[in-house]
């Protein structure tokens, strides 16, 4: 990790606005690109990656920067060339368990955007999975496992499996093997009743 990096800060977003302004799918996808890179990167590039043309990604890389999670970063030597980096190490959703109704829906519909990415990315392996290398098919997981937990249990099993995935984060990892492949992980631990 860079001293850039290392410096970015860790936000934890709550306000209404700039919730209903990450719950759309190009803005998450561009989110999750530039927090994995430490690159500065320009529309056209972010574009190849999320989907869109690069007058779309463009428009969102503006909205996004108008909340203060991504900024523009100096040039690479042509002044036409807008280049666009996180301004965030990494940003997480609590609306707060006391926060106002409007607040609660925004978050909910932000995660609700997030989930139905989620899911679209599991639908995408399991069309892809037969025509896979055989050790990549053989590695990927989709498993669910219920559990008996106090609420102390389930705080320190989230800090180990995130303590557990912390090295191999795309964005800190500097030297990855060869074969090396984005592998996307969603954890959840949620209590059911």
């Amino acid at each position: 990790m860079t001293e850039a990096y290392a410096e970015l800060p860790r936000v934890t977003i709550s306000d209404p606005q700039t919730l209903r302004a990450l719950a759309h799918p190009a803005r998450l996808a561009i989110m999750e690109h530039l927090a994995s890179t430490e690159a500065a990167v320009t529309a056209t590039e972010c574009a190849e990656v999320v989907g869109l043309s690069p007058s779309a990604t463009s428009y969102h890389l503006r909205a996004l920067a108008r909340f203060g999670l991504v900024e523009q970063a100096p040039s690479r030597g042509d002044a036409r060339e807008r280049l666009w980096r996180s301004a965030v190490q990494s940003w997480a959703v609590d609306a707060g368990r006391d926060a106002d109704p409007s607040v609660r829906e925004a978050e909910q519909t932000l995660v609700e955007v997030f989930l139905a990415r989620e899911l679209e990315r599991s639908r995408d392996w399991l069309r892809r999975a037969p025509d896979e290398p055989e050790e990549w098919y053989g590695s990927a997981i989709l498993n669910e496992s219920l559990l008996l937990l106090t609420a102390d249990e389930l705080a320190e099993l989230n800090r180990a499996v995130l303590a557990l995935l912390r090295p191999y984060r795309r964005r800190t990892r500097t030297d990855p093997p060869p074969g090396a492949r984005r592998v996307a992980i969603q954890y959840k631990a949620l209590p059911l009743d």
